[in-house]
């Protein structure tokens, strides 16, 4: 499917080994225009708006706390006015900013990492929703996690913000459907991003025993993953699951 003349936007774009970036580039080769954001690594965001105009393709790096409504609600406001309207959404910004209990867990820990990894979706299709229903056409892909679906000791922010971000796609879709967009989501077990190596090396062996495929997805498996939800007209409303058996009983 050819995304000429569409113009897609990922959030959370900036590492260099990140899903973000692997997305975005797979939509610029597909040929769409791209615009990346990011916070705190602008300078990886704007190497990547860069690489994607040396493909060829329009390309913009901003800059967004995608946590916050009123600088997501700026940067909509700069990309529509250099840019146009957004028609592809990729929401891909989080963070796991902790792995401790409920009982550790603080309120302000709690509430930042579900504005980020929940919230921050529900921002940017508020944003884009009324250019997508006017110009009858829209795609939006929520990456979501393992923990997401099974949970995780220690992630009961992360999870319950990454569980959410399913549901969301899903009414996103029923909402959606009579203006031909659809949404729908990518579920990632493990995958072998900047900070997936940062985890020490006996935590990922183990977590990789536990796939059926024995490893973690490659950063580009994952973004194929996104091409393959924004390339469909039909399918709207699913979970495209990425987790290479990590959901499967494997001894």
């Amino acid at each position: 499917m050819s995304l000429e003349g569409k113009l897609a936007l990922v959030t959370g774009a900036s590492m260099p080994k990140g899903i973000g970036r692997f997305s975005a580039l797979s939509l610029a080769k597909m040929g769409a225009d791209v615009v990346v954001t990011g916070f705190h690594h602008m300078d990886g965001a704007q190497k990547l708006a860069d690489e994607i105009k040396a493909l060829g393709r329009k390309a913009m790096a901003v800059q967004m706390d995608a946590s916050d409504y009123p600088s997501v609600q700026k940067a909509f406001a700069a990309i529509k006015a250099e840019m146009g309207p957004v028609s592809i959404l990729i929401n891909n910004a989080a963070l796991m900013g902790h792995n401790i209990s409920i009982t550790k867990t603080t309120i302000e820990e709690w509430d930042y990492e579900v504005k980020l990894c929940l919230n921050s979706a529900f921002y940017c299709i508020k944003e884009a929703w009324e250019d997508m229903c006017a110009n009858k056409w829209g795609r939006i892909v929520n990456m979501t996690s393992v923990a997401g679906v099974l949970g995780g000791t220690g992630q009961t922010s992360y999870g319950a913000a990454k569980a959410g971000l399913i549901a969301l796609a899903k009414s996103a879709a029923l909402e959606g459907a009579r203006f031909n967009i659809t949404a729908n989501c990518v579920l990632i077990g493990i995958s072998a991003t900047d900070g997936y190596f940062n985890l020490p090396e006996p935590v990922r062996e183990k977590v990789e025993k536990k796939t059926a495929v024995r490893r973690p997805a490659t950063p580009q498996e994952i973004a194929d993953a996104v091409a393959f939800a924004v390339s469909s007209d039909y399918m709207t409303g699913a979970v495209v699951n990425m987790m290479g058996g990590l959901d499967l009983f494997v001894f």
